[in-house]
């Protein structure tokens, strides 16, 4: 009996090498469609009877899938086993890190959400205690989930993450304990851990699951307490030498009273269209806005002014004249062709503030821009969190796509 071999790119591969790009295909297939018969995987790969029928048995004693269901009740003849992947083969956890608190989400090989729990962290706690806490936190809510043990954990938090080292910066402006994490994370659970920019991950969550599911090429604006954005470029998410793309809290701007400085963005964009901003803003325009000035506090004003119909257009073209402004710059360089507005101002504005910045823009910009309002919601970071960790997991158990 001859083996066979399969050519690609001009190299043959062995046949352990073809089985594997076949059961990758296979089960990417089963991933991105839901489940199928053999006879559908038949079609869609073009592979032979016999080979699906191998692949199929060999993917069923590894525990990645099982028989789902039937098929094909309506006509003559057996019924075709439908075949899924099986979700609890693997569980993975995302982390979204706050300056008080830590929020946890674990979910099954698909992205489906089994357990889920939150932490307040007191603003003067030792980084030691906070990190054990959010350890142990993950480690209930793993088990509350029914994991003994999860494969890839996602964090999401404020601040630079560096590209060379996947550790986040140090600042003064960030507590102490999120440096600690990722290491105490690893150590106490032995998973993988990816740590990201907290934006960028809320750009994942509205490019998988949001607004933007239709673009290869986007910025999503993070309009709340800060200001910040996330870049994907041909659906690569860019972020820099330092992993300081998309800190445009620092980008000079007009209408603000100086420039930026190396440790403070007073005077930057920050300046335009922080929650501070925003609160002082509605104020001057005779709507209310909580003295904490912090992003709950803008997100309510922003939304009562959308509710209060004409009363509230002041206010509303103003602030949109300011987004318009730092959305400017950053399409100038990138041209991305669509904004999207994330955070918890751009949440709050929805499309009515949304439809305003897209029609200054088109005013100030050369360049064809369509602004879309977030629609993932507060989850947004947690969620990209997942997807990332799960991402991870299926292309170890996978291979890569």
């Amino acid at each position: 009996m001859t083996s066979t071999r399969v050519s690609l790119a001009g190299r043959t591969a062995s046949p352990s090498t073809a089985r594997a790009i076949n059961d990758r295909l296979a089960l990417h297939l089963l991933k991105d469609e839901g489940p199928l018969t053999a006879g559908q995987l038949k079609s869609m790969t073009g592979l032979s009877r016999p080979t699906i029928a191998d692949l199929v048995e060999r993917l069923r004693s590894a525990g990645l899938i099982a028989v789902v269901g039937e098929a094909g009740a309506e006509r003559r003849g057996p019924n075709a086993r439908v075949y899924g992947i099986v979700a609890d083969s693997a569980y993975v956890a995302g982390v979204d890190v706050r300056a008080r608190s830590v929020a946890v989400c674990v979910a099954d090989l698909l992205g489906h959400t089994v357990s889920e729990a939150t932490l307040p962290v007191a603003a003067d706690v030792e980084p030691v205690r906070a990190a054990e806490a959010t350890v142990d936190l993950v480690r209930r809510t793993a088990r509350e989930a029914g994991a003994e043990r999860l494969h890839h954990i996602g964090i999401g938090a404020p601040g630079l993450v560096d590209p060379a080292t996947g550790e986040l910066a140090v600042t003064d402006s960030l507590p102490g304990w999120h440096r600690e994490l990722s290491a105490a994370l690893h150590a106490g659970l032995g998973a993988p851990v990816l740590l990201e920019n907290e934006v960028n991950l809320a750009a994942v969550a509205e490019q998988r699951l949001g607004v933007v599911r239709d673009r290869d090429t986007f910025v999503l604006l993070w309009l709340g307490h800060g200001v910040g954005a996330a870049v994907v470029l041909d659906r690569v998410l860019r972020r820099g030498a330092s992993g300081g793309t998309g800190e445009i809290g620092f980008m000079p701007v007009p209408g603000t009273s100086g420039l930026p400085s190396a440790t403070a963005c007073d005077g930057g964009f920050h300046s335009l269209a922080s929650s501070p901003a925003v609160c002082e803003l509605a104020r001057e325009l005779g709507l209310s806005a909580d003295a904490a000035d912090d992003a709950p506090a803008a997100e309510a004003a922003v939304r009562a002014a959308v509710d209060a119909g004409e009363r509230g257009e002041p206010f509303l073209e103003a602030l949109a004249g300011r987004i318009a402004v730092g959305a400017a710059a950053v399409c100038a360089v990138l041209d991305p062709g669509c904004v999207v507005l994330g955070g918890e101002v751009g949440r709050a504005g929805g499309p009515a503030l949304a439809r305003r910045v897209e029609d200054r823009l088109r005013r100030m910009s050369p360049l064809r821009t369509q602004v879309r309002a977030g629609v993932v919601g507060g989850g947004g970071v947690l969620r990209g969190a997942v997807l990332t960790a799960m991402d991870a997991t299926q292309n170890q158990l996978f291979g890569a796509p």
